[in-house]
């Protein structure tokens, strides 16, 4: 969620708009609310499986702090708070984008596609990858090729990120009976798998230099970060006993999160220098 927002304020900072710091402060906190909202209609319909599992199973709902019918409530009054002064704040771009990623999320990706394919993430990471075109939408009232660079980032991304999850949680999805690549396709797939979508990172993180919008000042180093997780996860694909497996997993979701924040930090410095 923290890095949800930090992208949208990415986009929104990097778009070289005159937009009023006020406006922008919360236009960037209405995105979170609606990232909450989003995050609170999941933790709603999934209820049952968060009980499941230990990622999850101290959420609100599962823990019994909250009901499934306060949930669906407060989401929905999220939803339409966060939208409705999205465009009153902004303009209709950002709020049509924002309340699109809500439903995305909601009904494709948790409704329809998280208990029926192992592609779940990598269509459903289309939801995560649009707060950096938000922000720039909150700005510039626009798409541009640059806020969709940030996108295509995001995207490729979250496949080995999530699969290395799925990996040291492979229990979890088990017990929860969700269709995980570790589950369908077996652990040396998926290992694969995030290798490759690692070295596809290469060319979306290459994006921004080619457009011209960024210098040596991020691709050096972005491209420093890139190398090193293409290397960490070709570490993980190369083992195969289940200790190493599991040790290099966690390693690959750990730096992900850092790796995927310093990549957003360098092409703000170097939009800013």
């Amino acid at each position: 969620m923290s890095l949800v927002i930090f992208t949208c304020a990415v986009g929104l900072l990097t778009s070289n708009s005159n937009t009023d710091i006020l406006y922008a402060t919360i236009g960037i906190l209405l995105v979170a609310l609606g990232a909450g909202a989003a995050g609170c209609l999941n933790m709603w319909y999934e209820s049952d499986v968060d009980a499941l599992m230990t990622r999850t199973c101290l959420r609100p709902i599962p823990t019994g702090k909250i009901n499934r019918k306060q949930a669906l409530i407060f989401g929905i009054i999220l939803t339409l708070l966060s939208v409705s002064a999205l465009y009153y704040f902004s303009n209709l771009l950002s709020a049509f984008l924002l309340l699109f990623t809500i439903f995305f999320y909601l009904f494709i990706y948790t409704i329809w596609l998280k208990r029926k394919t192992p592609q779940n993430i990598v269509i459903g990471g289309i939801a995560g990858s649009l707060p950096p075109v938000i922000g720039w939408s909150i700005a510039a009232n626009s798409i541009s090729m640059v806020s969709i660079s940030l996108f295509l980032i995001i995207f490729f991304w979250t496949p080995s990120h999530f699969w290395a999850l799925s990996l040291y949680k492979i229990e979890d999805y088990k017990r929860a009976q969700i269709p995980m690549l570790p589950l369908t396709d077996g652990v040396e797939k998926t290992k694969l798998h995030i290798f490759i979508y690692s070295i596809l990172m290469i060319p979306v993180v290459i994006l921004p230099y080619l457009i011209n919008f960024s210098g040596f000042i991020y691709l050096i180093p972005a491209m420093a970060l890139t190398i090193y997780y293409n290397f960490i996860c070709y570490d993980l694909y190369k083992y195969k006993k289940n200790e190493f497996v599991l040790k290099k997993a966690k390693k690959v979701f750990g730096y992900s999160i850092l790796y995927l924040f310093l990549i957003f930090v360098l092409f703000l410095i170097d939009n800013l220098i």
